[in-house]
């Protein structure tokens, strides 16, 4: 699934997101989605969340 679409993600979902220090390395955080920070329904670089524990970053997958 596509982590640059709203719709795919939910709260509770398990995704694997790249941390605002990582973009250049484009080291992945695995973790559980608190909340959807994106408002637009989809984005380029992938929709931002707060992952359960307070990271933040842009989804790159969507763990199943």
């Amino acid at each position: 699934m596509d982590g640059n679409i709203r719709n795919n993600i939910k709260q509770g979902t398990k995704v694997q997101v790249v941390q605002k220090q990582d973009q250049r390395t484009g080291k992945l955080t695995e973790g559980t989605v608190e909340s959807i920070l994106t408002n637009s329904q989809n984005h380029p670089h992938g929709i931002k969340v707060r992952l359960e524990g307070g990271i933040v970053g842009r989804v790159k997958n969507i763990l199943l």
